[in-house]
């Protein structure tokens, strides 16, 4: 049983759902979800198997370690990762049927000593850098590194699969460098199979590009942030407008409540005060779970919103490493063990991850991804309320998984509030989100 007082809670239903939706607004490619970085901080492994429920074709994960991961899990379909350094256990990635990207020469020798020593032909994505400055080949280098993947093709140690690249400007759908980075693109795909390389797939489009830019869908889109319900263009429509809902509900419940004069100093180096008499309530998470510090109330700035039964407060004061400080107003009648929800996906008036991200001056992806590891990530499936728990498990408040909860013994942190409606599965936090 996991005794901490807080936790991500996921629906599984929501991600499905948001595949779905991301399908439609590319009707003509295949899906490719991308759970790198846990999934975006919502749990690796349910994370996909959802992903691919809803109609993913594809996984896409950065690191070799997470695809790995994926594989023991018994995750199958078609699987890229793509970050590697020198030392990458390329040929367990080959044993493990997962596609390899190559965004340097250096990397298609280490794939292609894989492939002869393991006896798996490498099934190889070459990344072009056609304007980002990051990962991926330049134009000028491609054609050597087209030419030797070939040849590795022609013994049958590769087989070029992919050619693909990334947007810097996915965000602004009619900014300049949209369409010259989509030219370049077009032009290596051009490249490649005047060559000789017979593409399965060609890729571009990231979430933004996904939902905002049609003509640079090709074969298959890789969206991230928005297959877990957050919108990657908040300027131009939330969740909502692009048929998304946010997946993770991050809550709480109040530790400590109590009154306190006019002129009171709230937290480090009292960056709020209190104008009158009020009640104070204290939140037992802080930057070590995530929560940003610049995420901190103080004058001119106050602090993200978190709800407390049904009404929105926001942070006093300083966020510390295991807790915040609500300013609960005078008269307030909040007791320890209340629920706070510090965001989810707004549909009862409370905060959202985009809420957050605007009050710490940063994005949505960073909210939800930064999440800390010791923060219990309990998977629900609204679809399947009543019916059981989702994929089987037992219920997490009956099993005892990690993560889940029974009736806390004495002297115990108060649980947060339960989830209800839902199907209930538990993931262990993984260390190193």
């Amino acid at each position: 049983m996991s005794d901490y007082p807080a936790r991500a809670v996921v629906d599984l239903a929501a991600i499905r759902g948001n595949v779905r939706a991301l399908a439609q607004h590319a009707p003509g490619a295949q899906v490719m979800a991308v759970v790198k970085a846990d999934a975006y901080g919502h749990g690796l492994v349910p994370s996909a198997r959802a992903a691919l429920a809803g109609g993913a074709t594809w996984l896409g994960a950065a690191q070799a370690a997470e695809a790995l991961e994926l594989r023991a899990a018994g995750v199958g379909g078609r699987l890229l990762t793509w970050l590697h350094a020198p030392g990458a256990p390329f040929a367990a990635l080959l044993e493990a049927d997962v596609d390899v990207s190559v965004a340097g020469a250096w990397a298609l020798d280490a794939v292609v000593d894989a492939a002869r020593r393991t006896g798996r032909t490498a099934r190889v994505h070459l990344k072009v850098d056609t304007g980002l400055g990051r990962n991926g080949l330049t134009p000028a280098d491609l054609p050597d590194v087209l030419d030797a993947a070939l040849r590795a093709q022609a013994e049958g140690a590769v087989e070029v699969v992919g050619i693909w690249s990334h947007l810097a400007f996915a965000d602004e759908p009619t900014h300049p460098t949209v369409l010259a980075q989509a030219e370049v693109f077009a032009d290596a795909v051009r490249l490649a199979e005047s060559r000789g390389a017979h593409l399965e797939v060609r890729h571009l489009a990231n979430s933004a590009a996904t939902l905002t830019s049609p003509a640079v869908h090709y074969d298959l889109v890789r969206p991230g942030i928005a297959v877990y319900g957050l919108s990657p263009v908040p300027q131009l429509g939330g969740p909502a407008d692009y048929g998304l809902v946010p997946a993770m509900t991050f809550e709480a419940a109040l530790a400590t409540v109590k009154t306190v004069g006019a002129g009171q100093g709230v937290s480090y180096a009292h960056a709020y005060t209190t104008s009158t008499r009020t009640v104070l309530g204290v939140v037992p998470v802080g930057y070590a779970d995530g929560v940003p510090r610049h995420a901190s109330g103080g004058p001119g700035h106050p602090g993200a919103p978190v709800l407390v039964r049904g009404r929105r407060v926001p942070i006093a004061g300083r966020v510390c490493m295991d807790q915040v400080v609500l300013d609960l107003g005078p008269g307030a009648g909040e007791q320890p063990g209340d629920p706070v929800v510090l965001f989810g996906t707004g549909a009862d008036g409370g905060p959202t991850a985009e809420d957050w991200a605007r009050s710490a001056g940063t994005i949505s992806y960073e909210i939800v991804t930064r999440l800390g590891a010791r923060v219990p990530r309990v998977h629900v499936d609204s679809e399947q309320a009543g019916d059981g728990a989702a994929d089987g498990a037992t219920p997490a408040a009956a099993s005892g998984a990690p993560g889940g909860r029974t009736t806390p013994g004495a002297g115990d942190a108060p649980p947060p509030p339960p989830v209800t409606g839902a199907a209930v599965t538990a993931e262990p936090a993984r260390a190193g989100r």
